[in-house]
């Protein structure tokens, strides 16, 4: 029951290269920090990784595409990240972009064992292009394959050694569904508490989604863009 790890390098020690990793996060909320910075230590890759955005130059999954780590990105937004749009230009870096939504949703029924779902999202776009199309009751749909990874980098708020996490607002964005998709998760909390002391009524992800957890250091907690207004 006792998930505690000693670090992040030890949670990805089993991370290979070529390995599809989801990783939590909302621009730059709620982002797995001190595993995405173990993985550029460690150094694996031809990674897939799953996000909904690519970080910016020089933080986030920024630091693991400055290091050539990256061979392929799932997202739905990108727009913040200049060294990204170089290197799919480039033909550095494989994009497969999905609208947020179906990015959601994928996700979702990779963790509820649902191989594929139809949405009407992206029907008559290239979204839809080479993917099976149906009508049902007079409208058109996609199908769309769910998405799994080998590993989930998760973000919480506060964690127990049992692996029972509670999230703190945008922070519960993508993370909760992630932890449910992957063969292994790994969950990095600001805080780690005993067991018991998490109210089982505001348990986001229940520990029996969680393979490791340990309390990560020096949140550095970026904006992606202040804007002031003055007085």
């Amino acid at each position: 029951m006792d998930k505690l790890i000693p670090s992040p390098d030890a949670g990805i020690e089993g991370v290979k290269d070529g390995a599809t990793i989801l990783m939590g996060g909302f621009g730059l909320c709620g982002i797995p920090e001190n595993l995405i910075a173990a993985l550029r230590r460690q150094g694996s890759r031809n990674l897939t990784i799953v996000s909904n955005n690519a970080g910016v130059d020089d933080f986030g999954i920024g630091i693991l595409l400055q290091n050539q780590q990256v061979k392929k990105m799932v997202s739905t937004y990108v727009g913040e990240n200049k060294l990204f749009e170089r290197l799919v230009f480039e033909g550095a870096l494989e994009i497969e972009l999905n609208p947020q939504g179906t990015f959601a949703e994928r996700l979702r029924a990779g963790g509820a064992g649902i191989p594929a779902f139809y949405t009407p999202t992206g029907y008559g776009t290239i979204v839809a292009k080479d993917k099976e199309t149906r009508e049902f009751d007079g409208r058109m749909f996609v199908l769309e394959r769910a998405i799994r990874g080998q590993f989930a980098f998760i973000k919480a708020w506060k964690g127990d050694r049992w692996g029972n996490l509670v999230y703190r607002k945008t922070a519960a964005n993508f993370n909760p569904m992630m932890a449910t998709a992957a063969d292994f998760v790994i969950a990095e909390v600001e805080e780690l508490v005993n067991v018991g002391e998490l109210d089982p009524n505001n348990v986001h992800t229940p520990g029996i989604y969680v393979d490791a957890i340990f309390q990560g250091t020096k949140y550095e907690k970026r904006i992606e863009r202040r804007k002031t207004k003055s007085a």
